[in-house]
């Protein structure tokens, strides 16, 4: 088994270890008899850092950190290392500026998950630390924001009072005892515990601050409703810091676009969405309005074939439901109408219809009309739609199809 030096020592950056075994495949990876790098395990994510042989001095990046299920801890590298065997010495670097952020990151969850025990008996049932967000969802059928607010609020009262966070080393049956927030693993005799000066006990293998005030600020953000209660997003620390600043950078440009207070955005947006949602409602009326003209006015221009009006069109700039509502409106003021629509963009398509009780089938006049142009589409017997890749050949297509149909 690998000795985890992260467990007595989560400030250590730098150190020495033998290598044990050398993978080549998959991934070149590297098994160490003692490592601080951390892997990822109990929701916290692995470390990242650089490995380097004494013997040649050459390094690479350790870019994944896993456990084994034998105990050991696999350091899968951007390249193999040269030079290196099983009893090379290699110097470890852990990446510092990460590790510090998990650190805040899972200490942050401690803190968070004992606030929501101790103010509401809420407990969490799972931890997820990415890259940019962590998560805690909590078993609990309902989750209101004052509750979140008074959480963030004690959280960050705990970070101000700096308590000491210890880690220490118990038996399991010692451990039965001491009242820890969840049950530890069933398959552990020896617990490592972090312990939260009058806050809170739990077992947990992770990397964690020395005092609450390494924390520095605890930001909760989204919830939503899962499976199992709520799932509540945090930041910590410089995320929060990185968080905050976006959010305001955000809110700023966005109170720039009305003119107004970054306070007065949400009233801006929804004054914006108001108008918005008249000017569709406008539109569309004007467009029925507009499709019932002109299709009045098509009716009158075309001339009689066998007792049928068999218009065609094409446009330059026409939207395909706006051909499709005019085709609604022609069929409808006549009882003996064919139509054939089509619009070249901003994305070419055809419409095909005809009034209820004509004899053809506009599905399969446009599946044979849109084979040729590498189109697709489908429909019903009266009413049939479809696109093609280019508007080449488009107006063609639909004047023979229209031309067949007058020669019958």
């Amino acid at each position: 088994m690998t000795d985890r030096l992260y467990y007595r020592d989560s400030f250590l950056y730098d150190f020495e270890a033998v290598v044990r075994s050398v993978v080549d495949s998959p991934r070149p990876a590297l098994i160490l008899d003692r490592s601080a790098f951390y892997p990822t395990s109990g929701g916290q994510i692995h470390d990242t850092g650089w490995l380097v042989s004494q013997t040649s001095d050459s390094k690479q990046r350790v870019n994944e950190v896993a456990d084994t299920e034998d105990g050991h801890v696999v350091h899968y590298l951007e390249a193999p290392l040269k030079d290196v065997q099983p009893g090379t010495r290699v110097r470890g670097q852990i990446d510092s500026a990460r590790r510090r952020d998990h650190m805040q990151q899972h200490s942050a969850q401690h803190v968070l998950s004992a606030a929501f025990v101790r103010l509401f008996g809420i407990p969490t049932v799972s931890f997820h630390m990415a890259d940019d967000y962590c998560s805690i969802d909590l078993d609990t059928p309902s989750l209101s924001l004052n509750q979140i607010e008074s959480v963030e609020r004690m959280a960050n009262e705990i970070v101000l009072e700096n308590r000491a966070v210890d880690v220490r080393f118990v038996a399991r049956q010692e451990a039965e005892g001491l009242g820890l927030r969840k049950r530890p693993p069933a398959d552990r005799d020896q617990l490592r515990l972090i312990d939260i000066y009058d806050l809170d006990l739990s077992a947990c293998g992770g990397t964690h601050v020395a005092s609450t005030g390494q924390i520095a600020g605890i930001l909760l953000r989204k919830t939503e409703k899962v499976r199992q209660g709520y799932r509540v997003e945090f930041v910590a620390g410089q995320r929060a810091v990185l968080t905050a600043r976006r959010d305001f950078s955000t809110l700023s440009e966005t109170a720039a676009l009305f003119s107004s207070h970054i306070y007065d955005v949400p009233q801006q947006a929804r004054k914006s969405l108001d108008e918005i949602k008249l000017l569709r409602k406008q539109r569309e009326q004007s467009q029925e309005e507009l499709a019932a003209a002109q299709g009045a006015a098509l009716l009158a221009e075309t001339p009689d074939t066998n007792g049928c009006k068999v218009i065609v069109r094409t446009y330059p700039d026409r939207e395909l439901a706006y051909l499709k509502l005019l085709a609604q409106k022609l069929t409808r003021q006549s009882a003996a109408v064919i139509c054939f629509l089509a619009t070249e963009s901003p994305q070419p398509a055809l419409v095909f219809a005809q009034s209820a009780g004509q004899p053809y089938d506009m599905a399969a006049l446009l599946k044979q009309t849109l084979t040729p142009l590498g189109g697709r589409g489908g429909g019903s017997k009266d009413l049939a739609q479809g696109g093609v890749p280019v508007s080449t050949g488009l107006a063609l297509a639909i004047a023979n199809v229209a031309q067949n149909l007058r020669d019958v």
